[in-house]
């Protein structure tokens, strides 16, 4: 199989994208579709059954889906995330288990770490897993669970007196309880809500990340996650630039094109330059990721940089297409409520600044 991104998304993004955000849904078959096209396992190794991608092509992959639809691209990538690591990290069990229907599309995957009261400290969680028996109890609640409307796999991050794990728990085990949908500015398709766990029952053949290497698991693979953002928001500059070009091309003023005037002429090209250089720095990011030092550093550069700019020129491009901008049948509106919310994802642009400034000093 090959990944075949242009016709998943001619086919089935492209003519409901619109309707997904206004009707604040996107269906779970888009999952199973997707596994059709080689989508729902680009980074498990080929052994396990999965494409294999490299950290490059992973982040062309997302950043063309981006261009049409940023809420598919990031509740794509959360499942591909989990169906990962339980094909690098879980057991033979749990790979036989979870691992098929991941792949397939069948079951869809959510990552449970944050908190409602945490943000962005993973340290301070407080969900428990207490040991009895063959089994842990888990109690506790968790906030901003991309896919969290359909997710059945869940991956639970949770404290014991040995530090902290993950526990693999199907969201159809008694005392799990799905919150509502949030109601957000945009990106209604990624499906985000919260989860109580009320004294949940799970095996201890469901561990996929022991106690006291939780935390460690959790924050590997923050910098990945922060450079396919990072290409998710170039991609979506990117189709805004060239949709807010055609669209102001059939504009006039005054008998003149509106990109005949100068004005609009160099507010292009203030974004393409902008652009290319959060481009690049993604690009420089997802390069070092695959080496062997530390790509942390630029995986912040990249992610505040591309998110920061993405904000600022889709707006920009909204301007240049006049108040037509602001219809939704236009999907400028959409990129920019999801590049407004790209600067929360995996660590907000303070936190970035974090990372940078302290590898300064």
């Amino acid at each position: 199989m090959e990944v075949r991104t242009e016709e998943f998304l001619e086919k089935h993004v492209v003519p409901f994208a619109s309707q997904w955000e206004s009707e604040q849904l996107m269906p779970r078959e888009i999952f199973k579709i997707a596994g059709t096209y080689g989508l729902t396992g680009l980074i498990v190794p080929t052994g396990s059954g999965g494409m294999g991608l490299g950290v490059v092509e992973l982040s062309d992959v997302l950043k063309e889906i981006a261009a049409v639809d940023m809420a598919c691209a990031f509740s794509l990538i959360v499942h591909n995330n989990l169906a990962r690591s339980i094909a690098v990290n879980g057991s033979d069990q749990l790979k036989e288990m979870f691992l098929p229907g991941m792949l397939s599309g069948e079951r869809i995957g959510g990552f449970l770490l944050t908190e409602p009261q945490g943000g962005s400290d993973a340290a301070a969680i407080t969900t428990t897993a207490t040991l009895k028996g063959d089994h842990y109890i888990v109690t506790g609640e968790k906030a901003w669970v991309s896919n969290g409307t359909r997710a059945d796999v869940l991956s639970v991050y949770a404290q014991t007196e040995q530090g902290m794990l993950a526990l693999i728990i199907p969201a159809n085990l008694p005392g799990v309880c799905r919150g509502d949908k949030y109601s957000l500015l945009g990106g209604h398709a990624l499906g985000t809500t919260g989860f109580i766990f009320d004294k949940v029952k799970v095996p201890i053949e469901n561990v996929l990340i022991t106690q006291g290497n939780g935390l460690r698991a959790a924050l590997e693979g923050i910098d990945l996650a922060r450079i396919t953002v990072a290409a998710m928001c170039c991609g979506m500059l990117e189709a805004s630039l060239h949709y807010a070009i055609d669209f102001a091309g059939s504009r006039k003023f005054k008998g003149e094109s509106v990109t005949d005037l100068q004005g609009n002429q160099w507010r292009v090209a203030d974004i393409a330059t902008e652009l290319a250089a959060a481009s690049a720095l993604t690009r420089e990011a997802a390069i070092a990721h695959e080496g062997p030092d530390s790509s942390s550093v630029l995986a912040a550069k990249a992610k505040k940089f591309a998110t920061t700019v993405a904000l600022r020129r889709i707006a920009d491009c909204m301007q240049l297409m006049g108040a037509s901008g602001l219809q939704q049948e236009h999907p400028l509106a959409r990129h920019l409520a999801c590049a407004k919310m790209a600067e929360y994802l995996d660590g907000t642009t303070e936190i970035q600044n974090v990372v940078i400034s302290r590898s300064l000093f």
